[in-house]
């Protein structure tokens, strides 16, 4: 018994010879891939709230990679000692170039320039000077209220908002207190250095050696409670001078 012809290849073959109608139902049609949906669908689809919660957990983790680190509490610098100078690094000879560094550094702030005499004014320096950095300044304190301070003298290797430490030249990490302290530094002249021996320039400048043309200034640590950052924008105004 004849079985009953596909009604695909009846209609191919009213408008296709019988040999291109019989070919093109066999690759359209016999032929075709069947694409079948699986029988267990994704999981993830099925229970739309733990979607939900994956998504929201990678949005959360790529705006956590976009951010900056959190800063360390106060707790935490203590506990991981970041400020503290270790008693290998509390040499003074480490620190002689640092000194050196800071010269230049005011130098360049007070306009102080090789074979010219600078003339330095309160007007024109007062306030420059008192946003400048003091790490790597050479300090010494003159008075003070802490009897056992007076006569210190070193770099200074860390300038906080009520405290300097410095490094003496005995290799010694002190902390001076800034609250009734006067401190005493001395800046050369760019010539002064020049004079010196090459042997010298490279070793501490003392402060007897800085030539007679050496400028002295001498800072009032109460009226200088600010941090080194916070000095830089700050606005400094002539005011006098209660405690004097």
């Amino acid at each position: 018994m004849e079985a009953n012809p596909h009604a695909a290849l009846d209609l191919l073959k009213k408008a296709h010879p019988p040999e291109t109608a019989s070919a093109i139902f066999t690759e359209k049609v016999l032929h075709k891939p069947l694409l079948l949906r699986p029988t267990s669908p994704d999981p993830s689809s099925q229970d739309a709230r733990a979607h939900r919660r994956l998504r929201r957990l990678r949005k959360k983790e790529k705006a956590k990679r976009r951010q900056r680190p959190k800063p360390l509490s106060a707790k935490e610098k203590r506990i991981t000692g970041i400020y503290e100078i270790s008693k290998e690094s509390q040499k003074y000879d480490i620190y002689v170039p640092l000194y050196r560094m800071w010269l230049g550094y005011m130098w360049e702030i007070l306009g102080m320039v090789k074979g010219k005499q600078t003339w330095v004014t309160v007007q024109a320096a007062g306030a420059k000077l008192a946003s400048a950095d003091f790490h790597g300044a050479k300090l010494s304190v003159v008075r003070s209220k802490c009897v056992s301070t007076v006569g210190l003298r070193g770099i200074v290797v860390r300038d906080t908002k009520f405290t300097f430490q410095i490094i003496t030249e005995k290799n010694e990490l002190k902390t001076i207190p800034k609250t009734h302290t006067i401190f005493r530094f001395q800046i050369p002249q760019p010539d002064a250095i020049d004079e010196m021996p090459d042997s010298e320039k490279i070793k501490d400048i003392s402060d007897d050696g800085m030539g007679p043309n050496a400028l002295i200034f001498e800072l009032h640590g109460s009226s200088f409670e600010h941090r080194a950052i916070d000095r830089a924008t700050k606005k400094f105004k002539q005011r006098n001078m209660t405690e004097l």
